[in-house]
């Protein structure tokens, strides 16, 4: 059989009867199959492997202990012969084809009636590859293209009406690797895109010409479309019946306002999925070299957007304060965790435009910092960084180093000065 001979198609067996001949692991791979297709399966082996026993005690196939007969033929739609002997699958393939019955055999895909493709399965896309009678060689085609397809990198937009959906999807901090494989996945899928300012804005260069994107970005001080407004946009694209996807910077549910969107969607009577990403509160820091905890050094961090909320965070140096949003206020930030009792000498760390290339990163203290930012033009996007997880950075000037922490004896105690 060339694979010329071939053509491709999809059976829809549920509630119909189908026969499995054999009682091994073949046979028990392939009863399983057409179980999760919805067939009524009988098994015909004389001895059935655990798998196929555990699948006939939960009442889900039939099994008939015995050999097989030509009349176990009669009245089904499929035949899957797997006995492991050529003779026997020789026989149910003839008693098959006498009866214009489909039989795949096992034993010789050659002159075998109908062949088992390699099958994925991704969303409501099921991929079926056929490699001219080579299963380990369509295999490995069938992993690649769910690859791709899990990864985003091939289309899996629908082309017919569906009940539209909204996707949250945090895109982390603007690296287009950074975005998780769903969130990659479900925007290749987008037939509308409600884009933030922030996040990996090159892969909207990616999507179809008839994809739809429509920026709602925001800016300090400077928001063009209200988030009610933005909240209106999701529903009535999604009620329309298109596939929406939320694109945001960094996490959705990390100062992002995500869960006002999602709850807008579900009070709408909107199905909504919620992808997490990567927060730049973390992941900014991070590509300066600057971790948010350190043993010896931070056990703990607080996450917040301006210098009013600073009084609630512990004010030490070895509890490490994040600013998102925070350059405008910066002085005032500074001011306020000094006058908490943060020390003037705590190190502080900015970063502009993390993981892109125009990345800048600015060390100084907290009596300093200031000074510094506005002498530099220092400007969002950017994270600032309070605490002494700053003297990791290898940006940090060297009078920063410390050895006075460890990361090999947990939990010993910073050696301070008085």
């Amino acid at each position: 059989m060339a694979i010329q001979d071939i053509y491709p198609t999809a059976l829809r067996l549920l509630g119909r009867p189908v026969l499995v001949v054999g009682g091994g692991p073949v046979a028990a791979r392939r009863a399983k199959g057409l179980l999760d297709a919805g067939a009524r399966v009988t098994v015909v082996a004389p001895v059935a492997s655990d798998a196929l026993r555990e699948l006939a005690d939960s009442g889900l196939l039939t099994w008939e202990p015995r050999t097989y007969r030509t009349s176990d033929v009669d009245g089904v739609w499929f035949v899957q012969t797997a006995t492991g002997v050529s003779a026997v699958d020789t026989q149910v393939a003839a008693d098959a084809e006498a009866q214009r019955i489909w039989c795949v055999n096992a034993s010789d895909h050659e002159t075998s009636a109908a062949w088992t493709p390699a099958v994925a399965v991704v969303d409501d896309v099921k991929i079926a590859i056929n490699a001219g009678g080579d299963p380990r060689r369509a295999m490995a085609l069938r992993d690649a293209v769910a690859t791709a397809l899990d990864a985003g990198d091939l289309p899996l937009r629908r082309r017919r009406a569906s009940a539209g959906t909204v996707a949250l999807v945090g895109g982390g901090p603007g690296d287009t690797g950074l975005i998780t494989v769903r969130g990659r996945r479900l925007l290749g899928q987008a037939d509308v895109v409600v884009a933030d300012r922030l996040g990996p804005r090159d892969l909207l260069q990616e999507l179809a010409p008839d994809v739809r994107v429509i920026e709602v970005g925001k800016t300090p001080g400077h928001h063009p479309v209200p988030q009610l407004e933005i909240n209106r946009i999701l529903v009535d694209e999604a009620l329309a019946g298109n596939r929406v996807v939320r694109l945001k910077g960094g996490d959705p549910y990390v100062l992002g306002r995500g869960g006002e969107e999602a709850e807008f969607c579900r009070q709408n009577g909107v199905e909504v999925e919620v992808v997490p990403g990567v927060t730049s509160a973390i992941s900014v820091p991070a590509a300066a070299g600057i971790p948010v905890t350190h043993r010896g050094l931070a056990k703990g961090f607080s996450v917040v957007t301006g210098h009013e909320e600073l009084s609630e965070v512990p004010a030490r140096p070895d509890h490490t304060v994040v600013l998102l949003m925070g350059v405008a206020k910066l002085r005032e930030s500074a001011a306020a965790l000094a006058g908490s009792g943060m020390p003037l000498d705590t190190p502080v760390g900015i970063v502009e435009n993390g993981y892109m290339p125009e990345q800048r990163v600015t060390i100084g203290t907290l009596a300093t910092i200031a000074d510094q930012a506005e002498a530099a033009g220092v400007a969002n996007p950017a994270v600032i960084v309070v605490g002494d997880v700053v003297r990791v950075s290898p940006f940090a000037p060297e009078h920063f180093k410390t050895a006075n922490y460890s990361t090999i004896t947990p939990n010993k105690p910073r050696i301070t000065t008085p």
